[in-house]
């Protein structure tokens, strides 16, 4: 649970409703911006494909952190 902890930081903070979505809104905020970046390195031939499985993982960490936030906001987790 600790290494949760360290690595989705904004998801544990959440006691509130409107913690909640502010959490969400930061993970959301998180993909676009770095899925733009991602989409617009994915374009060079070189790296096409290493930058195309960092936007793999980016959108895996994204739908984690929100599951995660959702889970504290229950109190599924502590």
């Amino acid at each position: 649970m600790d290494f949760l902890k360290r690595v989705f930081p904004h998801a544990f903070k959440v006691d509130g409703l409107v913690k909640l979505i502010i959490t969400v809104i930061i993970y959301l905020v998180i993909d676009v911006v770095l899925g733009f970046v991602i989409g617009l390195l994915a374009k060079l031939p070189v790296v096409g494909v290493i930058v195309g499985l960092l936007g793999s993982l980016l959108g895996i960490y994204v739908t984690v952190g929100i599951v995660l936030s959702f889970l504290v906001f229950f109190k599924v987790l502590k």
